[in-house]
Order: C-alpha cells, then structure tokens, then sequence
C-alpha cells in the first residue's frame, strides 16, 4: 500500500514547526521564535485514523534576501513536488502580508490539493483577520491553534479524506518480490539496475541525481518474476534545486515502504558517510530485509576482507545485514547480488514452530540467568511468533519492567545462532503475563 505525503508550506514564524509535531506526535521540529530557523525539510511518519503518511516540514518562505532563502524556496517546490496534499500554514494572530501572496502563486501553479491552515487562532486579532484570508483563493481552510492544540483533530479529518484513491497502488503484485536500491546519489544505482536487466533501461550520467523519480523495472531471474525499485537522485529536467548530500530522503521511504527487500547501495570509492547510515536507519525503522552492497568495487585500493570490517565498524546496529562486492559498470560479481535478496525475503518471511521457539528462548534463559533487580529476577513464560517481514516475537515474563536491553540483544543473538535470520531484523516484545497484546 502506497503512503500519502502531507507538506506543510508557509512563511517563516507562522508556527509550521508546531504543527508538524502536534500531527507527528513527537517533538521532532525545532521550535524557535526567530524566523527561518528550520532551514532543512524534516520528515516523521504520522498516523491518523488508520491512515499513515509521510509528513514534511519546509523552511519559512521569504522574499527577503537573506543567505539560506534561496535554498529554502528549493526546498519547499521540492516538497509541493512531492506531496499529495499541502498545508498552507499561514498567521491568523499578523494577517496576510507579501510572503503568503508568494507562496500563494507557487501553489496555484502546482495543482496539488492544498488546505490553508489559519494559526493562532487563540489570538483576539485572528478573528478580526479570519476572513481576509479567503482572498488567497482556496477552496480548503481550518482555523487551528498548534500551540493550544486546538482544531487538529478537525484538520486531520480533511487531510485523509481521499486518501483511500493515494493508497490504492494497482501496479502492486504480491506474487513478484520487489526490492529497492536505496542510496545516496551517484553510488551507481541506475548501472546497477542496468547491470541486473542486462539493458540500458535507466539514464546512467556522472551527474549525481539523474532519476528523478523512483523507476520500477520488472526483470526475470531464474525464471521468475521480480521487480526492481532504482531511487531518486537530484532532479527534474530543468530544476536545479537539491543538494546532493540531502535530499533523496522522501524518495528513498517511499520506495523502502513498497519493498521487500533493500538494498543500500555504498560507493567503495568514497567509503560510508552520515548519510549511508540514515538511509540504512529508514530500512530498519520500516523493518525491511536488508542487503548491503558495495558498488565500484573494481576501482578499490583495498582488500574485501578489509572494507567488510569498515562496513561492520561503521554499520554495526545492521550487523546481520549481508555485504556483496560489485561493478555494476564492468558487471564483476553481480552474480553475488540476486542469491542474498532471496535469501533475506526468504528469513524475513521465516515462521518458527511455537514448541522450538520456547526450547531455545528457554535453553538461552537457563543457561544465563538475568540478574536480579531489587531483589527480583526477570521470568519468561512463553514466547509465540506473532508475524513476519520482519519475524516478530511475543515474549511473556513477570516483569517487563526487568528486561535490560543487554538481555534483549543476548537472547536475539541466541535466536540468530538457532534460525537463519541474516539480512532480517527481528522483533521482541515483551508483555507481562496476562497482557493483552497489541
């Protein structure tokens, strides 16, 4: 099922940050009185009514010529770009003033469903101001108040109403296996889409960010079906407006989201950056199968033995993620790439009898008793698998108030040695004794 993105849009100060975290639920924007503070388009995962969709928050738009605001116009047609429905978060408390006209004329252009959300409405002069801000031409507005919390539940209401037809993905097949390249831009993910359908079906350039959008690719591999998802890289023709480092994070989730399987793409030439990690993070937050690949490898000055002990030092929170070494330009070894994502669907999908799992979540507890806590010791009763992609396990004991996260990594190594788990996370969740599970 396919995600909705929800942008939130406006000048700077107007309180977008605030409402970004009221409809994520955490506090993940900064919120700071001086305008233009959230420079970066932040991202969160929201939830509503059964619907979850991707979130944005922008920068303040402003006319002004200040040094990042070029950047943060680039940011924002990014973001309408990419959104489903926009949020159009404008100041009830000062009116409407030259940035909103603005904005205003970049939303007309986009033809994208946009609400206007009126903010501070908890203010005397936003009642005054209320009805000047139906001149901007929209058919959607919600007065809301992000810092008293007031209408959100309202907004959110509006907000998902159609996405049932976003959601709706006809392309979706679950018999074929679909796996994505997930990676920082220029790290060879179009050649390596190439390399694997053995045709020049997507545009291989130098210049980092020439796919544009998510492309999916259907191929035959020992005669069966699969289907391969190559991520974004910088952007439109025309559009010059990304930072390389930055912005193929919104593109990225939403192809993790319909995968499989990921694949992170890493450039032996350049070696691990921030960045490969929090692209590996999206994976596991989403609980995909993971495998790592290292592409370009022909042009390497190092041993593989040397680099997968560079990968396991730098990813190590992926420690069960498989490592391949290829050239998807001279096609060395890419034979190693297609048996390691069927492997990882295969034990992402993996089902334990419930009489093997208790023997080794037993024989693990037996044979390394948790230490005692104020004079208590943690007790484990039972243990069922409760689903799959990632395999996930319910774990009942006396206390989960007890569980230290050093045991809870002990007894998923014990399962790792029992089962073949590797390119999978797996989930523990532990309840007492007699709660219910969710």
């Amino acid at each position: 099922m396919k995600k909705a993105t929800v942008a939130l849009i406006g000048r700077p100060n107007v309180g977008k940050s605030t409402i970004f975290n009221r409809i994520a639920k955490k506090k993940i924007a900064i919120i700071e009185d001086t305008p233009g503070v959230t420079r970066d388009r932040i991202y969160a995962k929201a939830n509503f009514e059964n619907h979850v969709f991707h979130l944005v928050d922008t920068g303040g738009i402003d006319l002004e010529n200040a040094n990042f605001n070029t950047e943060i116009k680039m940011q924002a047609s990014l973001a309408i770009d990419e959104a489903d429905v926009i949020l159009f978060v404008v100041d009830g408390k000062e009116g409407i003033n030259s940035n909103d006209h603005y904005i205003k004329d970049m939303l007309l252009k986009s033809k994208k469903r946009v609400i206007v959300v009126v903010n501070k409405i908890d203010s005397k002069l936003a009642k005054e101001n209320m009805y000047d801000f139906y001149e901007l031409g929209f058919d959607e507005y919600h007065m809301v108040s992000g810092e008293q919390n007031e209408g959100i539940y309202d907004l959110l209401e509006s907000v998902v109403k159609g996405f049932h037809e976003i959601e709706e993905d006809e392309d979706y097949d679950p018999s074929k296996i679909k796996f994505s390249l997930i990676g920082r831009p220029n790290v060879g993910k179009s050649s390596l889409v190439n390399a694997l359908v053995n045709e020049k079906r997507a545009i291989v350039s130098e210049v980092a960010g020439t796919t544009r959008d998510a492309v999916d690719t259907l191929f035959k591999y020992n005669g069966d079906e699969y289907v391969v998802i190559d991520t974004a890289g910088m952007r439109k023709k025309g559009k010059m407006y990304e930072n390389i480092e930055k912005y193929s994070f919104l593109r990225s989730m939403k192809a993790i989201d319909r995968s499989d399987v990921c694949v992170l793409v890493i450039n032996a030439e350049e070696g691990i950056i921030e960045h490969d990690k929090h692209i590996a993070g999206y994976a596991i937050d989403e609980g995909k199968a993971l495998v790592i690949a290292v592409n370009k490898w022909d042009t390497s000055k190092v041993s593989i033995k040397e680099f997968e002990e560079l990968v396991r030092q730098e990813l190590k929170f992926v420690s069960y993620a498989p490592v391949v070494f290829l050239s998807a330009l001279t096609k060395k070894r890419i034979h190693t790439l297609m048996p390691e994502i069927l492997k990882a669907y295969q034990n992402a999908n993996r089902e334990i009898k419930t009489s093997v799992l208790n023997g080794v979540i037993m024989d693990a507890y037996m044979l390394n008793l948790p230490p005692s806590y104020r004079s208590k010791r943690l007790k484990i009763y039972f243990s069922t698998q409760v689903d799959t992609k990632p395999p996930t396990f319910n774990i009942s004991v006396n206390s989960k108030g007890l569980i230290h996260f050093s045991y809870e990594r002990y007894l998923e190594n014990k399962l790792r040695e029992a089962f073949d788990f590797e390119g999978t996370p797996i989930i523990l969740q532990f309840k007492n004794k007699g709660e219910q599970y969710k």
